[in-house]
């Protein structure tokens, strides 16, 4: 018994606490708009890795002045059957 005289004193702070902190983040405006300031966040973060890097800010658009690089598939690929080659031979001993 002697705890409630404790207790109901405590939960009524801890209540009223609550109240105005919820209050105070309405009429802050913390609940304006939750989308969009969540996804600046990110977006700002990108911006910034992308500068820091020097890549181009938009890399969707290319630049008019040069062409797309070429491939060269096929250099790469006798490359590639000239090292099988040596591993088969090597695994023929």
């Amino acid at each position: 018994m002697v705890s409630m005289y404790l207790l109901i004193p405590l939960s009524l702070m801890l209540f009223v606490i609550g109240i105005w902190a919820v209050r105070y983040a309405v009429r802050s405006n913390q609940f304006e708009d939750l989308d969009n300031e969540s996804q600046r966040v990110i977006l700002d973060d990108r911006q910034e890795r992308r500068q820091a890097l020097g890549g181009n800010p938009n890399p969707t658009t290319p630049k008019a002045d040069t062409p797309p690089p070429k491939v060269n598939n096929q250099s790469n690929t006798s490359n590639i059957s000239q090292a099988d080659s040596k591993d088969e031979s090597a695994d023929g001993k």
